[in-house]
């Protein structure tokens, strides 16, 4: 319960010490921090009765002295300012300030110059500058998210912006741990090194003594890693129920928006998904989807029968068990009722775009051999008129990572082909990809072919056949976490910071992947945990991606790359 438990207790202490009633004022980062872990209807216990945006709250005049606000805020210049405008004719009655990372001191001589009227009651720093969509995944929902693929001349400024922002999130989540890590880093990659540097000066140098918490534990492991070192999992069609739900339809802050495909009764237009606070959820989330449905049919037959018993009210003290029991019927009936609507949704769209299909040849090139075949089939799925242009880019794309080298004519052929069919997509963002991510560029092990114990591995899978088609790959991460359970993560591909070594195997290790995580690479990490291995494994990153968010980080570092002048 890591993350959402730190997360969740820097809100209670926040509302709990201020009685009556209260306004809570957050920014557009900091209320995604707080919806992910705390519901409305707790926030009302905690006698909160509006919440407001910090940028549009001084639109009214009105003045409501009879509440005390609480601000939640990133302490980013922006928000410095507005709080400045609105302590200069203040609304409420007192104001309570708290920030989720570290103020400078200019900014707090700012905020005491602006209340003249001292109605600031307090500031303080609690590190919740990270959203925690699980107790061990987070993400910061960083929005300009392609700069991490731009070498640092195209746009230096807003790359600054993208770093500050990664390190402010990493020292959030060690400030909320209480820990200060030892740091390695992927050595291919130069955000990755940057981000690590940047990191260290903040923990090592310039914050010391906010980061030296006197723990005689040994230090936990921060590994920072660059998203293109697995280009093919965020390219994947997923079968199991969280990460189906994200590549179909999309989730955001555990909330999932079902406008975007279709007409739904206003109770149901917006869902949240959330192991916190659905049972059904939590036990399902890493099911696949076969069973998904098998297990929706039993909650529906057992709220049949609760539904029938509820019929038969014949006595008072029949009618005084429903009035007692309502609100557990009620939530019930909507949780039953979300689950079978996203269910039916994904059907259809499996059915229509013929996801079966494509998802086979889709796990063929990432996880088996056999080249020949894979040309055929990737061919003939450009060929079939069902297959949507998102599929035959996401084929052509995974076959040229998996085959860039072994055939040129073959991948022409397909790139040609792509842009007859394809008319949206042209070849030239494969070749950006490849060019970003291609086999060059990376440092693991990806496809289990360079390293003799992979192929050895990879051989007895091979010959003991897949359960799942469907769901044989695993993740690059998967492979980390087995070297560093098993202390072989080489140090020449992932380098340790300055002088600081890991003395022992970490208990601890917070993996950080710049440019994004994928809900896939959290279920191997929430397994991973599951095991006891004696290594607790927590996943950050700059973003949650579906294909179609990586392939939109893409076309925007092409449009660019291509754009800037200073490329050479």
């Amino acid at each position: 319960m890591v993350l959402v438990t730190a997360a969740r207790d820097y809100i209670n202490r926040m509302l709990q010490d201020i009685s009556g009633m209260k306004v809570l004022i957050l920014d557009s980062q900091t209320v995604s921090a707080v919806s992910v872990v705390y519901s409305q209807s707790e926030l009302l216990q905690k006698e909160v009765f509006l919440v407001e945006l910090v940028d549009s709250i001084y639109k009214s005049k009105e003045s409501m002295s009879h509440l005390k606000a609480v601000y939640f805020l990133r302490p980013s210049s922006e928000n410095i300012q507005h709080l400045r405008r609105q302590l200069a004719n203040p609304r409420f009655g007192e104001y309570h300030l708290f920030f989720s990372n570290m103020l400078k001191d200019t900014q707090i001589h700012i905020l005491a110059d602006s209340d003249e009227q001292e109605v600031v009651q307090q500031v303080q720093e609690f590190y919740a500058d990270f959203v925690a969509v699980e107790p061990y995944h987070f993400t910061l929902n960083i929005p300009s998210n392609h700069l991490y693929m731009l070498p640092a001349v195209v746009d230096p400024s807003s790359l600054q912006h993208f770093c500050d922002r990664v390190v402010d999130g990493i020292a959030a989540v060690f400030l909320a741990l209480k820990r200060r890590p030892v740091i390695r880093y992927q050595r291919t990659s130069d955000i990755a090194k940057r981000i690590a540097q940047e990191t260290a000066k903040l923990m090592y140098q310039q914050e010391i003594g906010l980061f030296d918490f006197r723990r005689t534990e040994i230090s936990p492991l921060l590994l920072i890693l660059d998203r293109r070192d697995d280009p093919v999992t965020p390219l994947l069609n997923q079968w199991t129920y969280q990460a189906m739900v994200h590549e179909l339809i999309g989730i955001q802050d555990n909330k999932v928006d079902l406008r975007s495909i279709g007409d739904f009764p206003k109770d149901q237009q917006e869902v949240v998904l959330s192991s916190e606070q659905d049972t059904f959820f939590k036990a399902n989330m890493y099911e696949n989807f076969g069973d998904i449905g098998m297990n929706i049919k039993r909650m529906v037959d057992e709220f049949q029968q609760v539904a029938k018993s509820n019929q038969s009210i014949q006595t008072i003290e029949d009618m005084a068990r429903f009035v007692e029991n309502y609100p557990e019927y009620k939530k019930m009936h909507g949780n039953v009722s979300k689950h079978v609507t996203l269910v039916t949704e994904m059907s259809k769209m499996v059915e229509e775009r013929k996801l079966m299909l494509v998802s086979e040849t889709e796990q063929e090139l990432a996880c088996n051999g056999g080249q020949g075949a894979a040309f055929e089939a990737v061919t003939n799925l450009l060929n079939n008129e069902n297959v949507s242009d998102i599929d035959r880019l996401r084929l052509v794309m995974l076959y040229a990572l998996r085959y860039e080298k072994d055939s040129p004519v073959q991948l022409m052929q397909l790139f040609n082909k792509l842009a007859s069919r394809s008319a949206k997509y042209k070849p030239g963002l494969v070749q950006f990809l490849l060019k970003q991510a291609g086999v060059d560029k990376r440092t693991g092990d990806l496809y289990g072919n360079r390293d003799f114990m992979n192929i050895a591995r990879n051989m007895a899978r091979g010959l003991k056949g897949v359960e799942n088609v469907y769901t044989q790959h695993q993740p690059l991460l998967f492979q980390t976490m087995e070297s560093i359970i098993k202390g072989r993560l080489r140090d020449v591909d992932y380098p340790f910071l300055g002088n600081h070594f890991q003395q022992g195997r970490p208990q601890d290790v917070i993996i950080f992947i710049v440019g994004g995580t994928t809900y896939e690479e959290s279920r191997s990490v929430a397994l991973e945990n599951a095991n006891n291995s004696g290594i607790r494994f927590i996943l950050g990153g700059s973003v949650i991606l579906n294909s179609k968010r990586f392939l939109k980080d893409l076309e925007d570092a092409q449009r660019t790359a291509k754009s800037s002048s200073n490329i050479i």
